[in-house]
C-alpha cells in the first residue's frame, strides 16, 4: 500500500500523535515518498481532526 494510503488511513482513525505525524510526513515529502499535493491534504485532514 502506498505511502499515501496508508498516512490517509492513520489520520482518519486519529491514532497518531500530531507532532509526530507532521515530522514523518516532512520526511515522506523531502524523500518523495509523497507529493506536495498530497502533503498538504494530509496535514489538512490533521487541522481538521486536531479541532474536532
Amino acid at each position: 500500500m502506498p505511502t499515501y494510503s496508508l498516512c490517509k488511513r492513520i489520520i482518519e482513525r486519529g491514532t497518531y500523535n500530531f507532532n509526530d505525524m507532521k515530522k514523518k510526513l516532512d520526511a515522506f515529502l523531502l524523500a518523495d515518498s509523497i507529493s506536495v499535493d498530497e502533503y498538504n491534504e494530509l496535514v489538512g485532514l490533521m487541522g481538521v481532526q486536531q479541532t474536532a
